[in-house]
């Protein structure tokens, strides 16, 4: 706790991490409402929820090679106003959409505003590597990840209750404020100019397409270069991976195991249950995090998690099902905070946009194949018992192979450091 005190004693830090909460807010709570929404409208055509997601993960593809050369090519504050103030507007013209009633144009519309959102975060990411000493990463990380249980928690709450409350239009004017909100927060934040401009001054006009493919292959090379970065970077693919498989697998084995007439009741004990062991393994990953070496950080969240979600596929009694998970919900945080307290530390700043812009769409691409993958095999093949064994067997053996190679990476890339250093005279 004492650390949290003094990270928020740094104000540009304090505005950066609010605006991130409200713009997050801001992305959650209309969808949320414009999902119930739409089954309440639409309840004959349950597609339209489906497209609705679609709209939220699909323009990661259309934009993902321009979002990391983006914000480290250009102001990264102003990258990540005009996410904020775009997005207001686009919540605006959303009401508009629905009000019409013209369904191509409300799609287009939120496929317009989650492609926006996307180059926020990069830029945001690399402001906050800029204005924190290093000692305070790992800090950071806790925060974000708390922010992230949080909404994992309550996101889908706050959605349900706006609508509930206030209508779908009152929800989106909810997102609309809390953009607005990050924008200000954003925009009077003291960022200072290495930080805002790691790779010196540019235009929009200066990126063509030549370039902008040059800098994402330099990224995509960057990241290839370094062993240590490569191999936490695959976390993040695992990271889909689990996100996949956890997405469907809980009420599969409700439905097809422990509850079969009651499993809708117990999908909403199991992420209420779930969020809580994420969010308190966030303050205990926070507080281990200044203890120990962060390799061992995630390679013990690792191997807890995956033994732990290996094991929730034995029992029939669904409470024994709930605190197995439950643990290997404390263990995930473990993993995140190790890996983005790790990351801002051996990453270039002059790269930390491109390495950011080479994550997110590594992390959909496993989410995505993870899916069709139990779409293709469940039940046909495998059992939902071997879908816990293979999800909980890939995290348990990357635990290992962290455990093996990461100690050593971590020393390797400490010499090069200090040798480095020592070139430059430092």
């Amino acid at each position: 706790m004492k650390k949290f005190a003094e990270i928020f004693r740094n104000r540009s830090f304090t505005k950066l991490f609010l605006a991130n909460f409200t713009s997050q807010m801001g992305s959650t709570i209309g969808l949320t409402a414009f999902m119930f929404y739409l089954l309440d409208r639409f309840s004959s055509q349950p597609v339209y929820a489906t497209i609705t997601e679609l709209m939220y993960s699909l323009p990661m593809l259309a934009v993902f090679f321009l979002i990391g050369v983006f914000a480290d090519r250009l102001d990264r504050q102003k990258i990540a106003v005009y996410c904020d103030w775009i997005s207001a507007g686009l919540s605006i013209m959303l009401i508009a959409a629905i009000y019409i009633g013209w369904m191509p144009f409300v799609f287009g519309t939120l496929f317009l505003r989650s492609a926006i959102q996307k180059f926020f975060f990069p830029a945001e990411h690399g402001m906050v590597q800029g204005i924190l000493k290093k000692d305070d990463y790992t800090t950071a990380a806790g925060l974000n990840q708390l922010v992230m249980s949080l909404f994992m928690l309550f996101g889908n709450g706050l959605g349900v209750l706006a609508y509930w409350s206030i209508g779908i239009y009152g929800a989106i004017v909810v997102d609309t404020i809390s953009f607005i909100i990050s924008a200000l927060l954003i925009q009077t934040t003291n960022v200072p100019k290495e930080a805002r401009l790691p790779n010196g001054p540019h235009e929009l006009n200066d990126l063509n397409i030549r370039m902008v493919l040059k800098d994402f292959k330099k990224g995509f090379s960057y990241v290839l270069s370094s062993k240590l970065l490569f191999t936490l970077i695959i976390g993040f693919f695992l990271f889909g991976i689990v996100n996949g498989g956890f997405s469907v697998m809980p009420i599969f084995i409700l439905k097809y195991k422990l509850a079969p007439d009651t499993y809708e009741e117990y999908s909403i004990v199991i992420g209420f249950v779930f969020g809580i062991g994420v969010l308190i393994g966030s303050f205990i990953a926070s507080l281990l995090a200044q203890k120990m070496k962060l390799y061992h950080l995630i390679s013990i969240g690792l191997i807890i998690a995956g033994s732990f979600t290996a094991l929730a596929s034995l029992p029939n009694n669904i409470i024994i099902f709930l605190a197995l998970l439950f643990v290997s919900a404390l263990a995930l945080p473990l993993i995140n905070v190790g890996i983005g307290g790790w990351l801002p530390s051996i990453i270039d700043p002059k790269m930390m946009g491109r390495v950011q812009g080479l994550i997110s769409p590594l992390n959909m691409l496993s989410h995505t194949l993870t899916l069709v993958f139990i779409a293709y095999s469940f039940p046909a093949i495998l059992s939902i018992e071997m879908l816990y064994w293979i999800v909980g067997g890939c995290l348990a053996i990357v635990g290992v192979f962290y455990m093996i190679v990461l100690p050593k990476l971590a020393e390797e890339n400490e010499i090069a450091v200090e040798e480095s250093a020592v070139e430059q005279g430092i």
